[in-house]
Formats: structure tokens, C-alpha cells, sequence
């Protein structure tokens, strides 16, 4: 094997060509509506941790169940990544006509990149909370809320943080 890109060959990497059910597809018996995402700092240093919350509300008659999914998108990176990582996502039942405060950590770590060891970049980045993939062709019954964050400082090697 002389080829050892992942491009096409993993669901880290999909190219131009979706999954037929991506990460969290299901039916369900209700609706779900997102609102209120923050980032807390939206801008923070490079070795930092981001707390992220978002408002999840039951819309529908019954009630249900909703994995909710953060992903994380590099607006430029130094070197190829994914075109979005999962970095957290939780199963949360909620009643009808109820609503609830999801709170999630998304560590810094979770933003390295691999360049001949793990980095941290800065750079502009938008993550991305909902109860299906960003961009996914094949709807669920909820949506996708995105938000920008900024990562300042120097590149520096993970392991100094």
C-alpha cells in the first residue's frame, strides 16, 4: 500500500460523499428545538478550555430522547484535518413542552492538530451544537446551531500546555 491518506476511508475524512446515516441519525416521536448557544470565553488563549451551553426544548406532543452533538470546524489549519470532529455529545430525555440547559467542556486538546507530534494552533474556529451532523443531507427532525470562537496566542507544542 502505497496510499496512506484517509481521505474517503474513515468518517473522520468523508470527502465529497456523505454517510447514508451519519453519526446520531434516528427517528423519533416528538421535535426538538435548539436555541442560546454560547461559548464561554469566545475568544480564549491557546492552551485553554472552552465551556459551551446550549438550550434544548421538547417541541413535539410526546416525550423523548435527543443525543445532542458538538462538533468543531478549523476555519485554517497548517495541515489537513477533518472537515468537522465530534467533540462531545450526551443523550438527554426531556418531557413534552419541557426544555433543558446542557452545559459541555470542550478541552483544548480536543483543537490539536497532528504535525510530526500533537499542536495547538491559533486561528478562527466554529463549533457547531444540534441533534444531526452539520451540513447533513438526510434531515432529522431538529437543526443545527453554529457559533465562532477565536483561539489566540502562539502554536506551541501540546504537551507545554
Amino acid at each position: 500500500m502505497e496510499n496512506y491518506t484517509m481521505e474517503g476511508r474513515t468518517y473522520r475524512y468523508y470527502g465529497q460523499e456523505a454517510p447514508l446515516y451519519p453519526f446520531g441519525y434516528g427517528l423519533s416521536y416528538t421535535t426538538f428545538s435548539y436555541r442560546d448557544l454560547v461559548l464561554s470565553p469566545p475568544v480564549l488563549p491557546v492552551c485553554a478550555n472552552l465551556t459551551v451551553s446550549v438550550v434544548l426544548e421538547n417541541t413535539g406532543p410526546r416525550d423523548g430522547e435527543e443525543v445532542v452533538q458538538l462538533y468543531l470546524r478549523w476555519e485554517q489549519s497548517s495541515v489537513p484535518v477533518p472537515r468537522w470532529q465530534l467533540v462531545a455529545f450526551r443523550r438527554v430525555a426531556v418531557p413534552a413542552g419541557q426544555e433543558t440547559k446542557l452545559s459541555f467542556q470542550v478541552l483544548a486538546e480536543q483543537r490539536a492538530v497532528w504535525a510530526q507530534g500533537w499542536r495547538l494552533e491559533p486561528g478562527t474556529f466554529t463549533l457547531f451544537a444540534g441533534g444531526q451532523q452539520p451540513a447533513q443531507r438526510t434531515r432529522a427532525p431538529s437543526e443545527v446551531l453554529s457559533a465562532r470562537l477565536s483561539v489566540t496566542g502562539a502554536a506551541r507544542p501540546l504537551q507545554e500546555c
